[in-house]
């Protein structure tokens, strides 16, 4: 491969780690899609194998307290691809229902005015990694809105290949209504074969050819398995859609085990085209797992600001810049991702970020810091927000107020909000104050109507 020459960042070199002409390294961001928080052999899974997934955790770090932006996808794929909270776009804290549906209030307000989905006037990892010289794909799901105004292209991806939406059946490539989703570069497609494999063969032909080629690459690849319906390789396609959500935790992990195996593929592609050492690679959840996901030993899944909702695994793989076989305790969060990798691509954001570039606490020359997160999700009529701060964590579940320490209850099975009064107010208050800053300018005219 021809050696190409750049800059890792400023956060790794005051880890003390940079060399005086390094390379620019390639970048492979890989996502699950409803992973529960613990359903890897490497975060112990009792009835999952996932070798290929563990192999990043044997040669880089995993973290052990990463969290999702939000519990659902449109949102929490927001906050990664543009490193900041998804409120301050607005209308996305939930995920787009099928066929551009908008699934509360301010969400139903844009579809009227055909603005649900990412705008481009928001920063993009993929644009700001374009712009410095980098090839730029994304091959899975998008899910952050329907229109070519909002597609992967128009966000600075070259080259796009997956689903629009939220999910498809695996065969047929169609959402509930039968409306087939699948699209390359802006242009509906038919393909036949298992949509993971699928996934898996065009990231790895692009990754191959791109490889080869004297530009850094940035390959975004976010899977849709193991997001329902339930099918994995060999299943056949979902004939009864009143079944769509129907299932066995057995052919979940035989979804998982299979995307193990494409992750596998896409590995062994970096391998030979000699891109292993100088390519920071990622893998993650999107948010927290469904009913047929193991989340223990936390409270809820999907869709709850409970931990079980948003906690995800988190694996960073750098062989020439990472120790190996480690593991992080720094409370990590989706959008933590883009700022690490344009930190590592030496690319100043266009605009700040919310995320923290990971390098200095991955390279070993910066301690873990306490943070203060935010959550907030929305969709009918249901309202939910969560704010961490250091140890303790406040939730507001449709009106029901909780206070936890994590450090202590990390399942949030003992309310503290009576003991810790003055805790409690602290939280509260640090929610209204982040409510208010980001507030996102594209709902100012939105006034809500009767609940």
């Amino acid at each position: 491969m021809t050696t190409r020459r750049g800059f890792l960042g400023t956060g790794l070199a005051a880890a003390g780690r940079a060399q005086s002409r390094p390379r620019r390294p390639n970048i492979l961001l890989i996502m699950a899609d409803d992973l529960g928080a613990t359903d890897l052999s490497c975060y112990q899974a009792p009835d999952i194998r996932t070798p290929n997934i563990d192999s990043l955790a044997g040669g880089g770090v995993r973290f052990t307290c990463a969290y999702a932006n939000a519990p659902e996808c449109s949102p929490t794929r927001t906050g990664l691809l543009t490193g900041r909270y998804q409120q301050r776009v607005g209308g996305l804290e939930c995920a787009i229902g099928v066929g551009n549906v908008g699934r509360y209030d301010e969400a139903q307000w844009l579809q009227r005015r055909g603005e649900l989905g990412l705008p481009t006037t928001e920063t993009s990892i993929a644009r700001m990694l374009r712009d410095a010289g980098y090839a730029t794909a994304c091959i899975g799901k998008w899910h952050l809105g329907y229109g070519a105004q909002f597609s992967a292209n128009a966000h600075g991806f070259d080259e796009y290949f997956g689903i629009l939406g939220g999910n498809a059946d695996y065969y047929t490539h169609c959402e509930e209504d039968g409306t087939n989703v699948l699209n390359h570069n802006g242009r509906p497609v038919s393909e036949e074969g298992h949509l993971t494999d699928l996934i898996t063969s065009h990231a790895a032909r692009w990754l191959e050819r791109t490889a080869r080629t004297d530009k850094p690459w940035f390959l975004y690849v976010p899977y849709t398995a193991p997001h329902l319906p339930l099918q994995a390789l060999g299943d056949g396609p979902v004939r009864d859609k009143s079944k769509w959500n129907a299932g066995t935790r057995a052919t979940y992990v035989r979804m998982v085990e299979q995307m193990d195996g494409g992750i596998g593929e896409l590995l062994a592609a970096l391998r030979r085209t000699g891109s292993e050492t100088d390519t920071l690679v990622v893998f993650k959840s999107d948010n927290g797992g469904y009913q047929k996901s193991n989340n223990h030993p936390f409270r809820g899944f999907k869709s709850s600001v409970f931990e079980g909702g948003l906690r995800i695994p988190l694996l960073m793989r750098w062989p020439a810049a990472i120790p190996r076989a480690t593991t992080a305790a720094q409370v990590a969060i989706s959008m933590d991702v883009t700022a690490t990798a344009l930190a590592a691509a030496g690319v100043k954001p266009s605009r700040a970020l919310d995320g923290m570039n990971l390098l200095p606490v991955l390279a070993g020359g910066g301690r873990a810091v306490e943070r203060t997160l935010y959550w907030s999700y929305k969709r009918a009529q249901q309202r939910r927000w969560a704010v961490r701060d250091g140890q303790w964590k406040y939730i507001i579940d449709n009106g029901n107020e909780y206070l936890y320490n994590l450090a202590l209850d990390e399942a949030e099975k003992i309310d503290l909000r009576e003991a810790e009064p003055l805790r409690f107010t602290r939280m509260r208050s640090l929610l209204a104050e982040w409510k208010r800053e980001t507030a996102a300018p594209r709902l100012k005219e939105f006034r809500p109507g009767p609940a």
